[in-house]
């Protein structure tokens, strides 16, 4: 998958799964495939007030607010940790807040060896931009896109945001200006308000919606992009089984991250793993590289 080998699809999604060695502490994490690491920005972040989490019917809202240590810190405590437990390549998770910020932290993270691709969530509001992420438009998706690519040369896939008119031109957008893959899709977004208070659950009021009741959502717009791209494409978004990856992967995901399973269960990446022969048995597959786009 643009260079990086990978044993399995399954991988643990960025802010799912810390930085890896909290899961490390339970199971062998060299049986996943890799895992995309916490978002990381330029300075360190204390994240959004909390309340941060809400439950819903079948997910859950968060809105965690990007809490990091900053590039430096990761760089120089948080891998090193990682090389500990994980003797794979990691996939790093960049946010940022305009396009100089990307630039810098991109740059930086591509020195390092133990990182074998660069996640770039584009769902962060442009602050020089008035607040829109630039996710929600083509030419701020190009842009960071671009400037990106420039910068590095590990493979670099682009996260994009399902709240949009249209995913489909925005990927198109961003494998036009020389990404290497997409992510798809990042959390919808959602709200819950406490009939007691009368008031947002959570202290931002509105935040990221995830879990199993995307599910369909995240294939159906896998399977899009899947249509208009040439690249290959992470799919994600409310998977929580190994039929749910077998699914993922015939709508056209060459690998498939696991987010909001993990904070329900600790142990669910690894259950997929283990799951995943089984469920290929039933359904005829010999390899899964072969059923990538296959319902197409």
């Amino acid at each position: 998958m643009s260079g990086l080998k990978l044993d399995n699809p399954v991988i643990p999604a960025s802010g799912t799964f810390g930085f890896g060695y909290e899961f490390a502490q339970l199971y062998d994490i060299n049986i996943l495939g890799s895992f995309s690491f916490k978002g990381t920005t330029k300075e360190p972040r204390f994240g959004n007030p909390t309340p941060r989490i809400a439950e819903c019917t079948s997910g859950m809202i968060n809105s965690v607010g990007l809490q990091n240590p900053g590039i430096d810190k990761v760089i120089s405590e948080e891998l090193p940790k990682m090389k500990k437990c994980f003797n794979k390549k990691v996939i790093a998770n960049i946010s940022g807040f305009s396009v100089d910020e990307y630039v810098y932290t991109c740059e930086k993270i591509d020195k390092e060896e133990q990182v074998g691709l660069i996640e770039v969530n584009i769902s962060c509001p442009n602050v020089h931009g008035g607040g829109m992420s630039f996710g929600t438009s083509c030419e701020a998706a190009a842009e960071v896109t671009k400037a990106v690519k420039s910068v590095t040369a590990k493979p670099v896939y682009i996260k994009l945001s399902p709240n949009v008119t249209d995913i489909v031109k925005i990927a198109e957008a961003c494998e036009n200006a020389g990404a290497d893959g997409i992510s798809m899709i990042n959390t919808l977004m959602g709200m819950r308000i406490d009939l007691k208070t009368k008031k947002p659950v959570v202290a931002n009021k509105s935040g990221g919606f995830s879990g199993p009741a995307i599910f369909p959502v995240a294939v159906s717009m896998v399977y899009r992009v899947y249509e208009a791209v040439d690249i290959p494409i992470i799919g994600m978004g409310g998977v929580a089984s190994p039929e749910n990856v077998i699914e993922m992967m015939l709508a056209g995901a060459s690998a498939v991250e696991v987010g909001a399973a993990n904070l329900i269960d600790p142990f669910a990446s690894k259950k997929i793993v283990e799951g995943l022969p089984d469920a290929m048995k039933k359904y005829g597959i010999n390899n899964l590289k072969d059923i990538t786009g296959g319902a197409h």
